[in-house]
C-alpha cells in the first residue's frame, strides 16, 4: 500500500465512513497517519480489581462471567452485566447501550476503562471503553486521543491508524534534508510518526513531536519564503526618485505624523527607491494611522508619474477610503476614481476610462480592481487593505496590472512579530506601534446581562447628549439566519427600550446599497443606535459614535473584540465599551480581564493566543494558511525561531531548490503553494 491511496483502501472502510473521515480532513492514508493526537492517556499501569478506587479513571483486564441484563431506568436503558478477575469480582454498567447484553463472550478476557461509582445505592464500575484482547489491546501502554467525529470511535480511529501504520512499514518519504535533520539533531520520520501514536517511552515521544512540529513550521515557513523569491525573481522594480515628495505630503495634513509612521515611511522610501519591487506588510493598531502612511505613499508614486490602487475588503471600507483620499487629494490636482462590483454601468464605464487613460491618479475599489478589463496606464503602488482578507492570487492579479509595482499591504490585527513571519513570510513586516497624540483612552467594563436596563439609560442619555451607539450581536458560528434573526430581534428590543432614539441594523446579508445607505445614515447621526453583527468591524468611522456594546462577549476572539472596540474613541468625546457575558468559565473572565485592562493590541493578542491556542487565535484558515495539525505557535516558538533559520539556510544555500538533495523538499513547497492551501 502507497502513503497516497485512498483511505477506501483500508479493511473496515466503506463509503459511509469514508464520508465521515473526509469531514475530518482525512482522504488518503498518509492525511490519516498524520492526523495526530490531540491528547493521551496513560493506561501503562493495569489495576486490578480489588484496586479500583472509587470516582478515579480505571483500566483493568477482566474476564466475562455471564450474560448481561437491561432495564430501563428514566430516559436511560442499563446494561449491566458481571465481571472477574483473580482478586475479585465488579459490576459493569453501559448507558444506552442495549447491544452490550450479548456483545461480550462468557469466559472470554476484555480491557475496560472507566470510573467506580456509587449510583442507585450500589457500587458499579461506568465503562467508558472496552476492547477484547488481543484486538489492537491498548492495555499497559499510552494510548492516543483524536479529534474525531460523530460515529467515529476512538477505538476505531486507533484500529485504523494501527493497520495503515503496519501496512506502510516505515515508508513514508523523508522531505527534510540529511544536513538540517543533523543540524538542528531531528529524529526521522518514520520513527516520528511512529511514536507520536504510539509511544514506547516518554523521551521518544517528546524527539517525535520536535520532529514533528519543526516539519510542519519548516515547511510552512520554506514555502513562504520561497514564495518571496518568486515573487520578487528577476523583477527590479520601479525606482522612484523626488523623494522630497514625501517630506511635502506631510504639509499638506492637518496633522503631525508620530515617529512610528515616519519610521515606517523611511522603511517604505528606502525599498521603492533602490529599484527592487517593495513586497511590505503595515502592522499598526486601529487608529494608529496606516491609512495616513498608505496615502503619502501614493503621493510620492503619483509625484513620479505613476498611477497607485487600493484595494479593500468591502465596498463600504472602499467607500470611506474613496471619501478620506479625495478630501486631500482633489485639493492637490489628483484625481481619485472609485470602482466597485456595485456601481452602475454608466458609473463604472466612466471610472475604467479614467483608469485606462492615466486621468485617474489614485485609485480605491474593492476586489473590482483586479477584474478582467481593468487596464491601467501605468501601475507604480498596489495597495492591500486587511491583507488576510485577500489571497496569493488576488495579490498576484493585482501584481500582474503592472509593470512590477511596488506592493504595500495593511493590516490592523495586531500579531506578535514573530508570528507575522509566520503569516505574511512572503512579506517585509513594518510595525506602527504608536497611537496618535489626543486619542483618548476607551473605558471598558465587562458587565453581567443583568446591567441591561442601566445600560440602555446610559445609551438613552448619551444620545439625548447627541451621541451615539452600536451594538453588536452575538456571533452564531455557521448559521446566518440566526445570526440575521439575532440582530433583528435586539433591534426591537431595543426600538421599545429607548423610544427617544432611532435604532437601525446592518448585517453581512445586505446588499451593498443598502449597506452602504444605512452607514451614511448613522454617518450623518439621522440614526442614533446601530445594532449590527461583526461586518461594522473593519473601517467604518464614525467620530460621533461613543458606546460600543457587544452582546455575549465571550463568543469573540480577543483581537476581534478589539478591532470592535477601536470603532469608538474616534472623536473628542469620552467613549466605552461595554461587555456583556454570562459566561463562568475562567479563561473566559481571563480574556475578558485582558481587554478590560489593556488598549494595547499586541498585548491583547499575546493574551488571546496564549488562552485560546493558535487556532481559534487566528483561525489560521481565516488567513488562508493550511491549518496546523501538531505545532502550537505559543508554547513552540523556541521550535518556531528554529526552523525559521533553518528555511533561511537552505534557500541561501539553494535559492531554486535545483539540488538533486533538495528535490523532495522542492516537491513538498510546490504542494503547499499549489491550488489554494498558500491563500493568504
Amino acid at each position: 500500500m502507497e502513503w497516497t491511496d485512498s483511505i477506501s483502501c483500508l479493511k473496515g472502510i466503506g463509503e459511509q465512513r469514508e464520508r465521515k473521515m473526509n469531514k475530518l480532513g482525512i482522504f488518503t492514508v498518509e492525511d490519516l497517519i498524520t492526523h495526530y493526537p490531540r491528547d493521551y492517556k496513560d493506561r501503562s499501569r493495569l489495576a486490578k480489581i480489588n484496586e479500583i478506587e472509587l470516582d478515579e479513571e480505571n483500566t483493568f483486564i477482566a474476564r466475562c462471567k455471564g450474560n448481561g441484563e437491561t432495564m430501563k431506568h428514566g430516559k436511560f436503558t442499563l446494561t449491566r452485566l458481571r465481571v472477574v478477575d483473580e482478586t475479585g469480582e465488579i459490576g459493569l454498567l453501559w448507558y444506552n447501550q442495549p447491544y452490550m447484553k450479548t456483545t461480550l463472550k462468557i469466559g472470554e478476557w476484555y480491557l475496560f476503562t472507566g470510573k467506580l461509582q456509587k449510583k442507585y445505592g450500589r457500587k458499579e464500575f461506568s465503562v467508558t471503553e472496552w476492547e477484547g484482547i488481543g484486538e489492537h489491546f491498548a492495555g499497559g501502554r499510552i494510548i492516543p486521543v483524536y479529534p474525531s467525529v460523530e460515529g467515529i470511535s476512538q477505538k476505531k480511529l486507533r484500529g485504523l491508524m494501527e493497520d495503515a501504520l503496519g501496512l506502510t512499514c516505515g515508508g513514508l518519504p523523508e522531505y527534510i534534508p540529511h544536513w538540517i535533520r543533523k543540524e538542528y539533531q531531528l529524529a526521522e520520520r518514520n520513527f516520528s510518526i511512529q511514536e507520536i501514536h504510539f509511544p514506547k517511552t516518554e523521551q521518544s515521544f517528546y524527539d517525535a513531536r520536535r520532529r514533528l512540529v519543526f516539519e510542519e513550521l519548516f515547511l510552512l515557513q520554506g514555502a513562504l519564503f520561497s514564495l518571496k523569491t518568486f515573487l520578487e525573481k528577476g523583477k527590479k522594480g520601479i525606482l522612484l526618485k523626488k523623494q522630497r515628495a514625501l517630506e511635502e505630503f506631510q504639509e499638506f495634513l492637518p496633522f503631525q505624523f508620530t515617529n512610528a509612521q515616519r519610521r515606517v515611511l523611511k522603511e517604505i522610501e528606502e525599498d521603492m527607491s533602490i529599484g527592487k519591487q517593495m513586497n511590505r506588510l503595515i502592522q499598526g493598531d486601529v487608529g494608529s494611522g496606516k491609512t495616513a502612511v498608505a496615502m503619502a505613499a501614493s503621493y510620492w508614486a503619483i509625484q513620479n508619474g505613476y498611477q497607485s490602487v487600493l484595494m479593500a475588503p468591502t465596498e463600504v471600507l472602499a467607500q470611506q477610503h474613496y471619501q478620506s483620499f479625495s478630501s486631500i487629494f482633489e485639493g492637490l490636482g489628483i484625481t481619485t476614481v472609485l470602482l466597485t462590483g456595485g456601481q452602475a454601468a454608466k458609473e463604472k464605464r466612466v471610472a475604467l476610462e479614467k483608469i485606462a487613460s492615466g486621468a485617474g491618479k489614485m485609485i480605491i475599489g474593492t476586489h473590482a480592481v483586479i477584474q478582467k478589463g481593468v487596464e491601467y496606464h501605468n501601475l507604480g503602488l498596489a495597495i492591500t487593505d486587511e491583507q488576510h482578507r485577500f489571497g496569493v492570487r488576488q495579490r498576484s492579479a493585482l501584481n500582474q496590472k503592472g509593470e512590477a509595482p511596488h506592493i504595500l499591504v495593511m493590516t490592523a490585527t495586531p500579531i506578535p512579530r514573530t508570528l507575522a513571519l509566520i503569516l505574511y513570510g512572503d512579506l517585509d513586516v513594518s510595525i506602527i506601534d504608536e497611537l496618535p497624540p489626543g486619542r483618548q483612552k476607551i473605558d471598558t467594563m465587562a458587565v453581567p446581562s443583568s446591567y441591561h436596563e442601566r445600560i440602555y439609560t446610559f445609551i438613552d442619555k448619551e444620545v439625548q447628549l447627541g451621541r451615539q451607539a452600536y451594538v453588536i450581536c452575538p456571533m452564531i458560528e455557521e448559521n446566518e439566519k440566526l445570526e440575521l434573526q439575532s440582530v433583528l430581534d435586539f433591534t426591537e428590543e431595543l426600538q421599545q427600550k429607548l423610544r427617544g432614539c432611532v435604532v437601525s441594523w446592518v448585517h453581512g446579508k445586505m446588499k451593498p446599497k443598502e449597506k452602504q445607505e444605512i452607514m451614511e445614515a448613522f454617518a450623518k447621526g439621522e440614526i442614533h443606535v446601530l445594532v449590527s453583527t461583526t461586518v461594522i468591524e473593519v473601517g467604518i468611522n464614525v467620530p460621533n459614535a461613543v458606546i460600543m456594546l457587544i452582546e455575549n462577549a465571550e463568543r469573540f476572539g480577543l483581537a476581534q473584540l478589539h478591532q470592535l472596540r477601536g470603532r469608538v474613541g474616534r472623536g473628542s468625546e469620552k467613549s466605552y465599551c461595554i461587555l456583556v457575558s454570562d459566561a463562568k468559565a475562567k479563561i473566559a473572565k481571563q480574556r475578558l480581564k485582558t481587554l478590560v485592562d489593556s488598549q494595547d493590541g499586541f498585548v491583547i493578542s499575546e493574551m488571546d493566543l496564549k488562552l485560546r491556542g493558535p487556532g481559534e487565535f487566528f483561525g489560521t484558515r481565516q488567513h488562508g494558511l493550511p491549518e496546523l495539525k501538531i505545532a502550537n505557535m505559543y508554547q513552540d516558538m523556541p521550535i518556531l525561531i528554529e526552523a525559521q533559520k533553518a528555511a533561511e539556510k537552505l534557500l541561501e544555500l539553494d535559492p531554486t531548490l535545483s539540488l538533486e538533495m533538495h528535490q523532495g523538499i522542492k516537491d513538498r513547497f510546490a504542494q503547499l503553494m499549489d491550488g489554494r492551501q498558500l491563500e493568504l
